[in-house]
């Protein structure tokens, strides 16, 4: 019986779809909101040094751009840990990748719309919906497609609650039900070809045993940072006391954790944090 591996892990998630542009491109075609007549025929994998960095994000994929049969182009991120400066970073990347398009003596007309695409393991807003589609409109709700962004909340997903197309719930499936605990995969994903593909590469047997050990630090890294963050926040909030909060906010900054993360966690503005670690 094979044993797997969680796709939703960088490590993972770059060999299936990193190495895999036939995988990729079956998987973006089947969840992406595109118009009937697009389908993505050509894809470019961004060399690190194409990719913008931005300090304190962690854990983050933004390495591939692709390109619709329209010239569209699309950025795929996958975001393992929900802040509140991520949709910040989104618009920041895809306004990026809209901008590298135009060089000097060129027509605005030759620029393509953008779209970001994020599949985030957890959930940040109050919302019932799972898929959520942002893109530019005036107050009488005239589009603009130019940049678009679409985020996915992984734990709220359930394929029995929507009426989508049939391949995007089974690749969806695919990133909530197979992770080490995985005994059995269902039928219907082991039937889909590009689906069968990824089950293969996230299986144990393909990764080597230093790829295992990077596997299990990766993850120990991400919830290690989760549970810091969680646990010293509501111990602060346990207290009920402002200067219990104000420590478990310098633990969390003594810790290495970033200032907009301390700020998300402790619902206060980032200039309220920075304020705090002046003064002490």
């Amino acid at each position: 019986m094979p044993h797997y591996l969680d796709p939703k892990s960088d490590l993972v998630f770059k060999k299936v779809f990193g190495e895999h542009p036939n995988i990729l491109k079956n998987f973006l075609n089947a969840i992406l909101p595109l118009p009937q007549d697009c389908l993505i025929d050509n894809l470019e994998y961004l060399s690190p040094e194409n990719v913008p960095e931005i300090e304190g994000m962690k854990h983050t994929i933004v390495d591939v751009r692709c390109y619709d049969n329209h010239g569209r182009h699309f950025i795929v991120e996958m975001q393992l840990q929900w802040a509140g400066y991520f949709i910040k970073r989104m618009v920041f990347n895809t306004a990026a990748t809209y901008v590298r398009q135009f060089s000097r003596g060129e027509k605005y007309e030759t620029l393509s719309p953008v779209y970001g695409l994020a599949l985030i393991d957890d959930t940040f807003s109050e919302e019932e919906d799972w898929f959520h589609h942002y893109q530019l409109c005036n107050k009488k709700n005239k589009t603009l497609e130019d940049l678009q962004m679409i985020l996915i909340e992984l734990p709220k997903f359930k394929a029995e609650s929507i009426a989508e197309k049939r391949l995007a719930v089974l690749w969806l499936r695919f990133f909530r039900e197979i992770n080490e605990k995985t005994k059995q995969v269902d039928e219907s994903l082991l039937k889909e070809t590009y689906i069968n593909k990824a089950l293969k590469l996230v299986e144990t047997a393909a990764y080597t045993q230093e790829e295992l050990l990077a596997y299990d630090k990766d993850w120990d890294a991400i919830s290690c940072s989760k549970t810091i963050m969680d646990d010293r926040f509501n111990k602060g909030l346990t207290q009920g006391r402002e200067e219990g909060k104000t420590e478990i906010i310098l633990n969390m900054h003594r810790a290495g954790i970033p200032l907009d993360q301390i700020a998300s966690f402790a619902k206060i503005s980032l200039k309220e944090v920075e304020k705090l670690m002046n003064e002490n």
